[in-house]
């Protein structure tokens, strides 16, 4: 029987699922109250969101995508909401988890795509959105500074030979 609370915690979750870009499922056993809030507080800077949900609600919210999550969906779970950057969030939490020495990600959706244990800490290991754009930026430039060089050096090569002329002749 659905209470109005379940349908209250299943419509919060369903509106958290649609606005969020990376979802994972972990495993939180043996962490504190304390240590949960401080998680918490770590992941609100991120624009993330660490919520503890029972299985059943956390398969409804997710309606047509729940049949891939439905194994994982066992024991305790909890459940990250990474809403702006993908990564940034994970790395918190997986942070946390070493830092604490309990807790592990079950596994989680990218938009509509699964993602194993393994596909989750590989995310994790991604340079931020930043760094990432700084690279592209770098490589997208490097072409032109190539051009600018190679243009620039048969002006150098005139300016030493007239300096070496200009040497010899005094």
């Amino acid at each position: 029987m659905a209470t109005q609370r379940k349908i209250d915690s299943v419509t919060t979750l369903t509106e958290k699922v649609g606005r969020a870009k990376v979802m994972v499922l972990a495993d939180y056993r043996g962490l504190k109250h304390k240590q949960l809030e401080e998680l918490r507080r770590n992941l609100k800077k991120t624009n993330g969101e660490f919520m503890i949900a029972k299985n059943r609600l956390v398969l409804r919210a997710l309606g047509d995508r729940a049949e891939s999550l439905k194994e994982t969906l066992n024991n305790e779970t909890a459940v990250l909401f990474a809403y702006e950057d993908e990564v940034a969030p994970l790395k918190e939490l997986l942070k946390f988890f070493k830092a604490a020495g309990m807790g592990k990600t079950k596994a989680g959706l990218m938009g509509s795509t699964f993602m194993t244990d393994a596909d989750v800490s590989r995310l994790a290991t991604l340079p931020s959105r930043e760094a990432l754009l700084g690279k592209l930026v770098r490589q997208l430039n490097a072409p032109i500074q190539g051009l600018h060089y190679a243009l620039q050096w048969n002006m150098n090569k005139l300016v030493w030979a007239l300096d070496a002329v200009k040497g010899k002749k005094s």
